[in-house]
């Protein structure tokens, strides 16, 4: 199990890992959208340019990646579909790097192959990126395992920006409340307004409510986070999960709400939710739960020797920067550079912040979870779902 990221504030929930498990494929730089899908408005690239807030010996750095071959290769649980933007973006900033390989794992086995071929000594990824937060702590609890690197962006960025020493959050990623707007008869924002509705008409909602699996990495870490970072969770939680049944993900639960097999369901991922929602035609609703939005962090950093040591370091500096944001943005991610606005295509931290209330934010820390309560935590949740 995992854990996730956060900043000191009034909400913090020790938890565990998010994980995606999707083929390893070389990441194409063409992006996928819909025509119903807003259309991001153009990004703005200054080519081979850098702020002036950069140290003034940040040339050396960039001469640096021109010297290692034009590549990069990255170990993620990221989809290429969020990453196409980014890395357009990137190689327009800097055209000398021609070729970006992201290979798509399982948010364990990120760790699992870089630890396995460092061990050989031949360990190809230049960055590890994943929303992995236990698997994170736990590999980054060893020193040496992640390169240090101070962005010069991190100043401009909110001071959740650096998970742990060495790692960045490319985005923040909320989970939130979603239903079929045709058949549920109301609408709900937050979870307790679900478990009333569960409460005043049980018959109607056996078996149409779907919470995710915590019996799966990211199952666990999204629940334990609500339950962690609201008092009141489990009043609403043993109301609507007597009438719930788990999913192992997000798309899954979001195709059986809109056809109906399911009226209802909580803690879904915004990533797959948004363009879900702009394709739905009005059936499909996605809100951020006010009584508590989780928001998950997708720690990146740089591998101890990375064979492309400074073009690691120019893309950890793009994803930071106004530019890299507005382009994890368009890519389905969530940007929370405060300069970053929320537009058609794209989606921001403030807007979270904006429609369920800053207080309601729960930011996931990067802690490791122990066996102990990982067991209490799925025992007493799973005690509760229908039978």
């Amino acid at each position: 199990m995992r854990s996730q990221l956060g900043r000191p504030s009034r909400r913090w929930a020790a938890i565990g890992i998010a994980s995606a498990a999707v083929a390893g494929l070389v990441v194409s730089l063409s992006g996928c959208s819909s025509s119903t899908t807003p259309k991001a408005p153009e990004n703005t690239v200054a080519q081979g340019q850098w702020p002036s807030y950069y140290p003034s010996d940040y040339g050396t750095i960039v001469d640096g990646a021109k010297k290692e071959g034009g590549e990069l290769t990255i170990y993620s649980n990221t989809d290429q579909e969020n990453w196409a933007p980014i890395f357009r973006d990137f190689q327009k900033k800097y055209p000398f790097v021609t070729k970006i390989s992201a290979n798509n794992l399982d948010s364990d086995e990120v760790f699992q192959r870089q630890l396995s071929e460092s061990a050989t000594g031949n360990a190809p990824a230049d960055l590890l990126a994943t929303n992995a937060v236990q698997a994170w702590a736990t590999y980054n609890n060893e020193p040496g395992r992640v390169m240090e690197y101070q962005s010069p962006e991190l100043a401009k960025m909110p001071d959740f920006a650096q998970v742990m020493p060495n790692v960045y959050a490319i985005s923040m990623d909320p989970v939130g409340l979603a239903y079929n707007a045709k058949l549920l008869g109301g609408e709900p924002t937050s979870i307790a307004d679900l478990a009333a509705l569960v409460s005043a008409d049980p018959a109607k909602f056996k078996n149409k409510i779907t919470t995710r699996d915590v019996s799966g990495s990211f199952g666990f870490t999204v629940s334990k986070g609500f339950v962690d970072g609201n008092t009141d969770a489990w009043a609403s939680l043993e109301k609507i999960l007597p009438s719930a049944r788990p999913e192992t993900s997000s798309g899954t639960q979001i195709e059986k709400i809109t056809s109906g097999e399911y009226l209802a369901g909580f803690f879904i991922s915004s990533a797959v939710a948004f363009p879900a929602q702009d394709k739905a035609q009005g059936i499909f609703k996605f809100v951020f739960p006010k009584d508590g939005t989780v928001v998950l962090g997708r720690g990146i950093g740089i591998t101890p020797k990375a064979p492309h040591a400074n073009t690691a370091k120019l893309f950890i500096d793009f994803l930071l920067s106004e530019e890299g944001q507005n382009a994890v943005s368009e890519g389905g991610l969530t940007a929370y550079r405060d300069s970053v606005k929320p537009a058609p295509g794209r989606h921001t931290y403030g807007e979270i912040v904006d429609q369920a209330g800053e207080s309601a934010v729960i930011r996931v820390p990067y802690k490791i979870t122990s066996d102990a309560d990982v067991k209490a935590f799925t025992d007493k949740w799973n005690g509760m779902l229908g039978k």
